[in-house]
């Protein structure tokens, strides 16, 4: 009987940026008991190994669509049939061969190193609703006058924009040369396409831009939010802030949910609506906006403090909620937003056949009682009132885009895979 098992050499995270390289330990185990009986060697004939990334939808897609979707597939090879099993193959690399007729005695173990680039151009892991990709490095093995053998290795994957062009390239690295001492014994060390794209995340995730938005119904100003910054990596907290000084209705309390969307490419064009035009408001749009509830969009520049009411129609999708808070704040003026971005979520990613976006979707209590409550001539202090007339008010803030974090920042220890061959 032969063990075959297969380790990450990267042993604290089995997660991965797209462009980032593969490496993986494969051992080979004869587990008979040691003696000197030629006639108990195992012999195996082959063994291969390489990436597949693999695709699982609800709906069916046309064959043009699965290969222009991303890449063509390379290095067809006859383990394609085997492997579909898992799903549709939508990327493969190039098988690379471990052995040939290799041959072990009882006892005796093997270990060989596989190391492969993950596809920049490829789709990250995703678990939604209609679709999910997942990828996995296929090993193949097949002993003499048997069957094909597989063991998969599970690996997550995380996007990365490609942004880089080799003028970019080119410019990073004479700006690194200018800044750091000249010395004629180091070698001049080429910046890879990966570290640029890490370096411009860092910039965009880090850059403050804050937005304003002034909140109100059909009963008046209820308050004004503020969104720090438009994009974020996993792993962070969107940070805002509630204002609610000289407001015209009193906000009771208010929820605020992180929200993954899920929207197939055929329903993502969004539609323009006038929110002072009744006609251009539909069943799902009053619903969406209950109690008359409209959001004005402060957009504040350097050369223009105009104020502009902006409301989209939401593409049809399926939500994921994320995370969840919820905030008392009847007698509250200003309070803070702190919403936690998990590290198992996906980024903000798009295929030709799904696009998955991130909203805060806010639901505020208000009520039109300002009056905090009726002063108690005993105690001297206020008596809350027993019933509050309250309505509620619904509104959705997409948020910019969702970036990777460091894969090496988030925990989560590869396993060891085995395989037994009798």
């Amino acid at each position: 009987m032969i063990e075959i098992k297969a380790k990450l050499v990267r042993a604290d995270s089995a997660i991965y940026a797209s462009g980032e390289h593969v490496e993986c330990l494969i051992e080979f185990t004869h587990r008979g008991k040691v003696d000197n009986d030629p006639s108990h060697e195992e012999n195996l004939a082959w063994a291969s190994a390489q990436l597949h990334c693999f695709r699982k939808t609800n709906f069916n897609v046309a064959t043009g669509d699965k290969i222009n979707e991303l890449t063509e597939l390379v290095g067809k090879t006859a383990l394609d049939a085997v492997t579909q099993t898992g799903g549709e193959v939508i990327i493969a690399t190039k098988p690379k061969i471990l052995f040939c007729d290799l041959k072990l005695q009882p006892g005796e173990k093997k270990v060989y190193f596989f190391n492969e680039i993950l596809p920049r151009n490829g789709p990250p892991t995703y678990k939604g609703h209609d679709i999910k990709y997942f990828y996995k490095i296929t090993i193949a093995t097949q002993r003499v006058k048997s069957k094909v053998q597989l063991l998969n290795v599970p690996i997550r994957v995380l996007p990365i924009p490609i942004i880089a062009r080799p003028d970019e390239m080119h410019f990073t690295e004479e700006t690194n040369d200018q800044l750091a001492p000249t010395n004629p014994f180091l070698e001049k060390r080429e910046i890879s396409e990966l570290e640029i794209s890490w370096h411009h995340l860092k910039n965009v995730t880090a850059r403050r831009a804050p937005k304003y938005y002034r909140i109100s119904n059909k009963r008046g100003f209820v308050g004004r939010f503020c969104l720090f910054k438009p994009s974020y990596k996993i792993g962070e907290d969107i940070v805002g802030s509630l204002d609610f000084s000289d407001c015209k209705v009193r906000c009771v309390q208010f929820s605020v949910k992180l929200q993954s969307q899920e929207i197939l490419q055929s329903n993502a064009n969004t539609v323009g609506v006038d929110l002072n035009d009744s006609s251009s408001v539909n069943s799902l749009d009053l619903a969406s906006i209950a109690s008359g509830t409209a959001i004005d969009n402060l957009h504040k520049s350097k050369t223009s403090g105009n104020v502009r009411n902006v409301e989209t129609e939401e593409p049809v999708g399926k939500l994921s909620t994320l995370s969840i808070i919820h905030q008392v704040c009847y007698a509250m003026l200003k309070t803070s937003v702190i919403i936690p971005i998990p590290l198992h979520v996906t980024p903000s990613f798009r295929t030709d056949l799904v696009d998955l976006r991130w909203r805060l979707h806010f639901e505020f209590v208000t009520s039109t009682m300002m009056n905090f409550g009726k002063p108690n001539p005993v105690e001297g202090e206020l008596k809350a009132p027993a019933e509050i007339p309250v309505e509620t008010m619904v509104w959705n803030l997409p948020i910019t885009a969702i970036y990777s974090a460091n894969p090496l920042q988030i925990y989560s220890p590869s396993q060891t895979h085995s395989l037994f061959i009798k």
